[in-house]
């Protein structure tokens, strides 16, 4: 089977799914992406762990699912009105890095590693790219604001959307290498018709949504522009590491980390321009 029949399989079966997912909110929601994030959670430490670096599942999974749940649009989704409604994320993320540093500092004097540095900055990088920056996925459903689901539906499809659009354009115009060494399929043609193709659609969908067509159009900017870099970013720790994909969730597709790549950065930046704008 081709890579682009798995990539359409993969795209018409799970998209109308994570589709309806955003639609009924709440727990329905909050557990399937919870476990897609605890499955990159796992990869990533893999990763980490192949380059010579300790960053372990059983220490990273427990800080890194706190910041999921700790936003307060987060547990006003899951739980209702909190009772509590101070930031408890910024205390939490405080009380994870002493942790993390105390877990370093054993590397250390154990012996137990030969980069504990190393092992103490992945460890932090892995909390803030799957606990902070994943944090958005359930913040953006959490705002308690008028069609929030249209507008997390927009964000995912503007990112997917200009994904496929890339990876057209990128087969059929592509000539000049965008980034050679990480990625070398990735084509300026194709990054660029993926910004235009995303766009516009995100746009034109918008419109059918009856969202604010300013707001959508900064939104599809957004999407279309950022999110190569996640996947770019993911690209670089699997380089150093010397693998095609973080893992084999999904056929045609990669691992947990490769579909979360850019959708993590766009559904953050959607978050915080919806929050201030709408």
């Amino acid at each position: 089977m081709g890579n682009l029949l798995k990539r359409a399989l993969v795209v018409f079966t799970l998209g109308p799914l994570t589709l309806l997912l955003i639609y009924l909110g709440g727990w329905w929601y909050f557990i399937p992406f919870a476990a897609l994030l605890t499955i990159a959670t796992f990869e990533y430490s893999k990763l980490m762990g192949e380059y010579g670096w300790r960053a372990p599942f059983w220490l990273l999974l427990p800080i890194v699912i706190a910041q999921w749940i700790l936003p307060i649009p987060v547990r006003i989704m899951l739980f209702g009105q909190s009772i509590i409604v101070a930031d408890l994320v910024s205390p939490a993320l405080l009380i994870s890095m002493l942790i993390l540093l105390c877990y370093a500092l054993w590397l250390y004097e154990r012996k137990e590693s030969e980069d504990a540095t190393g092992s103490w900055m992945a460890s932090i990088g892995g909390i803030l790219l799957l606990g902070w920056l994943g944090s958005h996925f359930f913040r953006l459903r959490g705002l308690d604001i008028e069609q929030v689901v249209a507008w997390t539906t927009l964000a995912m499809l503007g990112t997917w959307i200009a994904d496929s659009g890339a990876y057209v354009f990128g087969k059929s115009l592509g000539k000049h290498k965008l980034s050679p060494r990480l990625s070398p399929n990735k084509t300026v043609e194709g990054y660029l018709g993926g910004i235009i193709v995303g766009t516009l659609f995100t746009v034109l969908i918008a419109f059918f949504l009856d969202l604010p067509l300013v707001i959508a159009l900064i939104l599809g900017l957004l999407v279309s522009v950022v999110s190569p870099a996640g996947d770019l970013g993911i690209s670089l720790l699997k380089r150093s590491v010397g693998v095609k994909d973080s893992g084999n969730l999904l056929p045609g597709h990669g691992g947990a980390l490769d579909r979360i790549d850019s959708l993590a950065w766009s559904v953050a930046f959607a978050y915080y321009l919806i929050l201030y704008a709408t």
